[in-house]
């Protein structure tokens, strides 16, 4: 194997919507390959980030940990996230910590909201409620006017949200949420990957904690709310009719959608297809959607 044909093999991987078990296999020896070669951070962090993706976090742990090596950023951010989370079984605090702030001294905004985030909840750092609000204060007038929906603007907003809230400013809160919600809709039609739409699922649950739902104006991901009990639900996609139902066995709610069954509303919106395509990549051309 070249060098060329590597990046030939991980560049088609990258653009298939569709995997097949040698697609998986060609893609992951290419890219040891160039790791191997090249010594490049940039390709540790794309095949430890593939393996965080399908939650092989050991072999994810490892290439970012070789990357870091290197004294690379976005290396830290994701090994701070695998300790803080315990993703390989252990939680680690004090790593999860230093990765941050480390990050955090840079004035990298990510890093900032999760070192905020161990302040309110006293990991490793005695708790500080104050200085978590201070923090994201700060940082909301940073993101406030970016417009890269991969930039955490849905991450800070909703923590700002919940602050609006305690603070008793409710009408703040759901403008806070509603924008986050926008944003977040647009990434996730580019990145489905699950700590997205776990965003999506725990803002819409917030929300509608705020705001009464509207049966007869609703959307793609507002859906998440009505997952979580039984109901019928249609939609039009290119001029086809959709139909999908929740129903509730053993306290957990199942979702059946054009006939193929999920175990609940987080494998529905992570795996659910219209002629192989993720519905989470074309919901913009969803609509009229009704509860029956």
């Amino acid at each position: 194997m070249t060098i060329r044909e590597a990046r030939e093999i991980a560049r088609r991987f990258d653009e298939r919507k569709k995997l097949t078990d040698e697609d998986v296999f060609m893609f992951t020896e290419a890219m040891s390959f160039l790791v191997n070669e090249l010594h490049d951070p940039r390709d540790m962090m794309h095949l430890g980030g593939y393996y965080y993706e399908i939650k092989k976090f050991d072999l994810a742990l490892k290439y970012y940990e070789m990357a870091a090596t290197y004294d690379y950023d976005p290396a830290y951010e994701c090994l701070g996230y695998i300790w803080y989370y315990g993703r390989t079984g252990e939680r680690d605090f004090k790593k999860a910590f230093e990765y941050f702030s480390k990050l955090m001294e840079k004035g990298d905004p990510v890093a900032t909201y999760k070192v905020a985030d161990m302040y309110k909840n006293g990991y490793y750092v005695e708790k500080n409620q104050q200085k978590y609000e201070e923090i994201i204060e700060k940082l909301y007038l940073e993101v406030k006017n970016m417009d890269d929906p991969f930039d955490p603007i849905p991450e800070v907003f909703t923590r700002l949200a919940r602050i609006r809230i305690d603070q008793g400013k409710k009408d703040e809160a759901i403008d806070l949420y509603s924008y986050a919600k926008e944003v977040l809709a647009i990434r996730i039609k580019y990145n489905a990957f699950f700590g997205n739409l776990n965003i999506m699922k725990w803002l819409i649950d917030d929300l509608y904690k705020l705001v009464d739902f509207d049966v007869k104006n609703f959307d793609f991901f507002d859906m998440y709310y009505l997952l979580t009990s039984p109901h019928k639900i249609t939609f039009m996609y290119r001029g086809r009719k959709q139909e999908l139902e929740s129903v509730v066995e053993d306290g957990e709610c199942h979702v059946c959608f054009n006939g193929k069954w999920f175990r609940s509303r987080d494998d529905f919106y992570k795996d659910a297809c219209i002629d192989d395509v993720h519905l989470t990549a074309i919901h913009e051309n969803m609509f009229d959607f009704t509860v029956e």
